[in-house]
């Protein structure tokens, strides 16, 4: 029997035009994004300042550390697929993302120079590997099958999917928001500990505000096949064998960790065992992708699929780009840009303390609130007057954080999100406009303006870079706002519009595996990216100070050779995107 509910019942609970059950989906994915990004945006600060790395190392980590944490999506997606299904998956995972944030508020003594020589605190290292492990697992088995459960809450060809996905994302880009406020603010303000610490504190309520919203997924997240997971396989039961090898996986994956920052075991001195590993997921996922198209599709779903994979591939492109801001972005700002937005109103003195932790709170309780309010009552107004007065206190709490706060590299990662929770309604508004009026881009063609506008992004940065070489001064952070602005236009174009594609165009009994095929994507361009930023890596040996001039020119070099990049594989995707459109049948 279907688990769908009927219309009247959709109807009852639909909340602002979307089920309530996306919103559920809306606040996990915040918060576990708040608690991703808030140790992303503090990392390779963290590596470079705390433990003392350079800048190849700490790019080394960083990419292997992304690369991984979005290739094992493709395990979690096809356990899910077959066996878990997607709620046992998500809540497995956000356990193991609460040890793993946990994990990394130990941070252990400061390295120090004794000789000429780095002595580093390898037991806190060590911790931090293991918890960068129990985060790569933990995203595994939630990151792929939360974004499966929003697409399985619309009904076939509901209009309403682009701009559901776009509001799933803006969820997403809420928490990264928060997370660069909140811990890049507190981790370099405060201690490093206390920026990881929040870190975790918020994935331990993305996971109880999941398990509160199970009834507004009315089963779509359930196993497939509940008796085989309660069948023994080595003499337990597969639910829990899987539990039990997950956990074991962790030990490899701090393995790599350590290697990756290390430089051990690394081919040419660039390719890691984490990219190597990747390498081979990748040649798996062509082989069955090849196999599955080739003998269990129709001539149609080939197609489909077909024009799905090169979608991916174009998101791999634009993520190079984009894995940028967390590596190459963050150290330029750090070293060769002002930070405060307007100087004249930050607080100098004392201590201040981010506003938005109280919002961080306000939004999920003010959803759980308006919620039960509507299931009480589905035609009153009150539950959309709380959700607008929650949301207009929370852009005050902002605001007031983005001008007053002393903003650091780390910290100013906050603004793509910003700029992504800005523009998301602004496009959904749009895609739902052109739809009306039958002028809607097809999805190839928005990915496509995706690219070009990732590409553009690098423009104002590589002036800002060129400035600095001719007076020798810091440049304005201003050139860094710009940027992002441009790179989030064209997130919006490529990203939500990619995540919705998957639901569709992927046959469904593989939906899950394919969405963690798009992660697998994203985690080539994690590494790809810090590849890339090597090109501008910088280190100053003890007791010397760095040329500006040497470095605004090797950040100059890198910013106009990633743009050149972007405009190319934007023009070919363009051209593409006509036999794109009809190898996709008519999905919109």
């Amino acid at each position: 029997m279907s688990t769908r509910p009927s219309l009247s019942r959709a109807g009852s609970d639909d909340f602002l035009g979307h089920p309530k059950g996306v919103y559920v989906c809306f606040f996990t994915e915040m918060w576990e994004r708040f608690s991703f990004y808030g140790m992303k945006a503090l990392l390779l600060l963290y590596l470079t300042k705390y433990h003392l790395f350079g800048d190849k190392a700490g790019l080394d980590l960083l990419g292997a550390y992304g690369g991984l944490v979005y290739c094992i999506p493709v395990f979690g997606g096809l356990l899910a697929d077959r066996w878990l299904g997607m709620r046992k998956a998500v809540v497995f995972g956000g356990i193991l993302l609460v040890l793993g944030h946990a994990g990394m508020a130990f941070e252990g003594q400061q390295a120090h120079h004794v000789g000429g020589q780095v002595v580093r605190d390898e037991a806190a290292l060590g911790v931090t590997y293991l918890s960068l492990a129990l985060i790569i697992m933990g995203v595994g088995f939630l990151k792929p099958n939360i974004s499966t459960i929003v697409g399985k809450l619309y009904p076939d060809n509901d209009p309403r999917r682009d701009s559901g996905f776009s509001l799933f994302y803006a969820g997403i880009n809420l928490g990264a928001l928060f997370a660069s406020l909140v811990c890049g603010f507190l981790g370099e303000a405060y201690g490093w500990k206390y920026g990881f610490g929040a870190a975790g504190i918020g994935m331990l309520v993305g996971l109880a505000m999941f398990l509160w919203g199970q009834k507004y997924l009315h089963g779509h997240a359930e196993p497939p096949q509940p008796a085989t997971l309660r069948e023994r396989v080595l003499g337990i039961r597969r639910e829990w064998l899987i539990y039990v090898l997950a956990v074991l996986a962790v030990v490899p994956v701090a393995a790599l960790m350590w290697a990756a920052a290390n430089g051990a075991f690394a081919l040419g001195g660039e390719i890691s065992l984490a990219l190597m590993l990747m390498i081979v997921v990748l040649g798996g996922v062509l082989l069955w992708f090849a196999w599955f198209t080739g003998t269990q599709c129709t001539p149609v779903q080939r197609q489909q699929m077909i024009a799905l994979m090169v979608l991916i591939f174009m998101a791999l492109v634009f993520f190079t780009l984009y894995e940028q801001t967390y590596g190459s972005w963050v150290t330029f700002t750090d070293r060769l840009l002002t930070k405060d937005l307007v100087p004249a109103l930050v607080i100098r003195e004392g201590m201040p303390l981010p506003w938005s932790i109280v919002s961080l709170l306000l939004a999920p309780l003010g959803f759980v609130v308006a919620a039960r309010l509507s299931d009480r009552d589905p035609d009153s107004n009150a539950p959309r007057m709380l959700f607008a007065l929650i949301v207009a206190a929370m852009l005050v709490m902002l605001v007031r954080d983005c001008l007053v706060l002393p903003q650091t590299a780390g910290s100013l990662t906050y603004l793509g999100a910003l700029f992504l929770v800005l523009l998301a309604p602004l496009f959904a508004a749009l895609w739902a406009w052109l739809d009306k009026h039958r002028l809607d881009p097809s999805k190839p063609v928005k990915s496509s303006f995706g690219l070009v506008f990732g590409a553009l992004s690098f423009v104002p940065l590589a002036l800002a870079a060129q400035q600095v070489g001719a007076t020798g001064q810091m440049a304005s952070v201003w050139w860094l706002v710009l940027a992002y602005f441009v790179l989030e236009v064209g997130e919006m174009c490529l990203s939500p519009v990619g995540l919705s594609a998957v639901t569709q165009l992927a046959m469904p009994r593989v939906m899950s595996l394919m969405m963690g095929t798009w992660f697998l994507a994203t985690a080539f361009s994690e590494t790809l990216a810090a590849l890339f930023g090597k090109l501008a890596a910088i280190d100053v040996p003890e007791g010397e100070v760095m040329n500006i001039a040497e470095a605004a020119a090797r950040y100059e070099h890198l910013f106009w050779l990633l743009m050149w990049i972007g405009l190319g594989c934007a023009v070919v995707a363009l051209l593409a995107s006509p036999l794109l459109k009809r190898m996709m049948h008519g999905v919109r």
